[in-house]
Formats: structure tokens, sequence, C-alpha cells
């Protein structure tokens, strides 16, 4: 069974300003999605479901649906607010989504096998979704092998403000041993940095490997997802802005022994649109693969 795509594309963009995952940047008017589709089908994935919002459906299907539906099988879910259990309920005042593992989640009646998660905004690297897809293919009935693509942080940042990225230990075999969710990275003239939870600031190297959210599963997660969004929203909701990220699924897993991650290297160069500064970079570095050779133009023949 060919793995399938879960690409997470709920997000607000309040940062950036807009619809980013919907925004042109390839030189005939492709997304980054359109790199990550087409990354996705020369890999092997079988199909594609994204999680929307249900207030973006008309701009997916007129940017989307109606180009990429003869190049592989895709389909999309709705992530919204008042997808919680039941017996609980949405705070007022609370307009933040839930957080990656709940946008995950809500795939679930669209996913049937092993599969890997995405952001929409990120450009991972036609390498990236080769070395998941041979992962994913691999898997013989081990439900608790996850994996994840690592990238190393000193090339994953922006040089417009701070970034929220996973910084992961990484044991001598290459599993993950432990992921820590870093909500405000931010690169400097003397070096790199962040905040604490005292509100320390905390050093890095940038040799750091890190997650940008491109995790490969199998439905297992699903079940492991819902009893800690259940658990979340029940004693987390009346804070407004917690999220529910994955990476603390996957930690709690890991440490418990119900899960192992394979961190999976790549050499390709991750960039993406956390602001509108950043569009230029991302632009220019397309451009750059489109004249090696690495993808056509227009990408979409």
């Amino acid at each position: 069974m060919k793995p399938t795509l879960v690409v997470l594309a709920a997000g607000i963009g309040n940062r950036y300003g807009g619809l980013k995952q919907m925004d042109q940047v390839g030189p005939s008017g492709e997304t980054i999605v359109d790199y990550s589709i087409y990354d996705a089908v020369r890999a092997g994935f079988g199909k594609v479901v994204f999680v929307i919002r249900k207030s973006i459906e008309k701009e997916f299907n007129e940017v989307f649906l109606s180009r990429l539906k003869k190049r592989i099988d895709i389909d999309y879910v709705f992530q919204e607010l008042e997808d919680i259990p039941k017996g609980l309920f949405v705070p007022a005042g609370r307009v933040k989504p839930w957080g990656t593992s709940h946008a995950v989640l809500v795939s679930e009646p669209k996913v049937d096998g092993p599969f890997a998660a995405i952001n929409a905004d990120d450009f991972y690297g036609a390498q990236a979704y080769a070395v998941m897809a041979d992962f994913l293919r691999d898997l013989r009935g081990d439900e608790g092998m996850f994996a994840l693509v690592g990238y190393q942080l000193g090339t994953a940042l922006s040089e417009h403000g701070t970034v929220a990225r996973g910084v992961c230990e990484v044991d001598e075999k290459g599993f993950l041993w432990t992921i820590v969710e870093r909500t405000c990275i931010e690169k400097t003239a003397d070096g790199v940095k962040f905040l604490d939870d005292s509100g320390k600031e905390v050093r890095l190297t940038g040799r750091e490997t890190v997650s940008m959210n491109f995790w490969g599963f199998t439905p297992a997660f699903f079940r492991f997802a819902r009893a800690e969004f259940e658990a979340f929203v029940k004693d987390r909701a009346n804070d407004l802005k917690s999220e529910l990220y994955i990476p603390l699924v996957v930690n709690k897993l890991v440490r418990n022994g119900k899960a192992a991650v394979k961190v999976l290297p790549t050499e390709d160069k991750w960039f993406g649109v956390t602001y509108r500064e950043d569009k230029p970079r991302v632009m220019a570095e397309i451009a750059r693969l489109v004249a090696a050779g690495k993808y056509p133009t227009p990408l979409w023949r």
C-alpha cells in the first residue's frame, strides 16, 4: 500500500498576515504546497489529505483541487474548534486552533494506513519525501514505530523573527530520545537563543537536530493522540493560547515505551514562510532549484 501524505493547512497565519499556504512563490505561480505534492508523488505517496478550515474551502478548491486531482488522489477534512470529544466545551474567547496533534487527529477518517504529516508552509526538499516514503513502505506491522525527518537548527531559522522548533536529542542508533517544543527561538548577531519557561535566556549552538513537523506515523498514532487530546481539553482548555503540539504526544509515547521514533537525516535544505519578509528568500531558493533542473517550470505541465 502506498503511504498517505497529510498536509496541515488550517493555520491562520497571524505572523504572516494572510493565507501563506496559498501564496505564490514559484516562477509560474506555484505554492509551496505544489512543490510538496510534486515531491510526494515522485517519492511514491499514493494519496494526499489536506487539513483545512471550513472558511477557506472555496479558496482551497480553486487553488489546489482543480490542478492536483489528476496527479494524485486528493481529499480533505476540516479542523475546527468544535471538533472536541462529546461532553466537553470550547471556552468563551478561544480562537486559536487546538494545535498540530489535533490537526493530525481530525484526518483519521481519511487515512487507512501508514502516513506522513507535514506543514503546508514548509519546503522540505525531495530527499525528505523519498526517505520518509521508504520508511513507511518498509513498516511490517510495528504499530509503535514512527519517524521524523531531522534538520540542523542553524539552517531552519528565520531572519525576521522568532520561530517554534522541536529541539531533539537523538541516541547513538538514530532514535529520538526526547523532543522539546521551543516556541521563541531567535537568530541574533551573537548566535541562536531562546527564553525558557522561567524567562531565562538559553543559548544554542545551531547544530542541534530539530523537527520541522515532517512526521511518519502508523494509524496507531490516532488512538494515542485522541486520548491525549481529551485530557488536554479537560485540563488546559481555559488557557486560551495553549496548544497540543505533536512533540508533546510523541514525547510521552517514547518515555512510556509505547513508541520508537527513527530520526531520518536529509541533506536537503529547509525553508519556509513564517513571516511575510521570508517570502523573497523562498522565491529565490525555488528559482535556484528550478535553474538547477530540480523542478520544471511550470511545475504541472
